[in-house]
């Protein structure tokens, strides 16, 4: 059911594997008076939500910067990533910083991440692993399906997510980084996505499906005026030791078009030994 009109318009989570560690711790009807944009498209189409996805595969490639943010026992953690996605090849990298630890110092140097079709490799990881090793794991092995595991949610799958979107409604519009740009705000299913995303992101996220505490997944999108996703906001449910903390990721995209190259490491750059948790 998709539904058009205006209204007003926390959160990283235990990081499995990946940051461990860090964690365990406006009313009324839009009308038709804004009914044709100057391509003759209709402003506030919902439907552009569902298609996301195809968008950023024919942009190419982006910048992104991305945000988890968790609060639990009076405590709000959030860690932030920068980097590149090729959304054709379904591969990116990522810087990602985790936050100050109690006592005001840095955690942890910045982890530098790999994102691959059903993979993710972390360096500078820590907890036992030497500083010229990566770790890799399996999205589809994982509780969360790698949507917050590594500190950031996936670009792609972020967008993969949407296919599964219903009630989406068209908040309007507005500027974001110099981009006009269309709000739109709904519910995604995680185990309805997995079963309508493309075939390299259905694995993680059917393990997401029955690692998360809830598949209902409010949302927050913004796409440009070709249908790009500029922005989403996902507000996951995760279960955490027994737990259920709320998890805020946002994902942002610019610059597409970007060039730039990923290169996976070789085995014998991967680490085989014990994680410290």
């Amino acid at each position: 059911m998709v539904q058009q009109h205006r209204r007003r318009g926390v959160a990283v989570v235990a990081a499995a594997v990946a940051v461990a560690g860090v964690v365990a711790g406006t009313g009324g009807c839009s009308g038709s008076e804004g009914a044709a944009a100057a391509d003759d498209r209709p402003v506030g189409d919902p439907a552009a939500v569902l298609r996301s996805a195809d968008a950023l595969v024919d942009a190419g490639s982006s910048k992104a910067r991305t945000s988890l943010v968790m609060a639990t026992g009076g405590t709000r953690v959030t860690i932030r990533g920068e980097g590149r996605y090729d959304f054709r090849k379904r591969m990116g990298q990522l810087s990602v910083v985790l936050p100050m630890d109690p006592a005001g110092a840095d955690g942890h140097r910045p982890i530098s991440e790999l994102l691959a079709p059903a993979a993710l490799y972390m360096k500078n990881r820590g907890a036992g692993v030497p500083d010229d090793k990566w770790v890799m794991l399996d999205s589809t092995t994982l509780d969360d399906g790698n949507l917050v595991t590594g500190g950031a949610t996936d670009p792609l799958t972020a967008a993969e997510l949407l296919r599964a979107a219903k009630d989406v409604e068209y908040v309007g519009e507005r500027e974001l980084a110099g981009v006009r740009v269309s709000h739109y705000r709904g519910v995604t299913d995680i185990g309805r996505a997995a079963k309508r995303a493309a075939p390299y992101a259905r694995g993680a996220l059917a393990s997401a499906a029955r690692g998360f505490a809830e598949d209902a997944v409010p949302f927050d999108a913004y796409l440009d005026d070709e249908g790009r996703l500029r922005k989403v906001r996902h507000q996951f449910s995760y279960r955490n030791q027994g737990r259920t903390v709320a998890v805020a990721s946002t994902t942002l995209l610019y610059e597409f078009g970007v060039s730039f190259g990923v290169r996976l490491p070789p085995k014998d750059q991967i680490f085989t030994g014990k994680i410290k948790l």
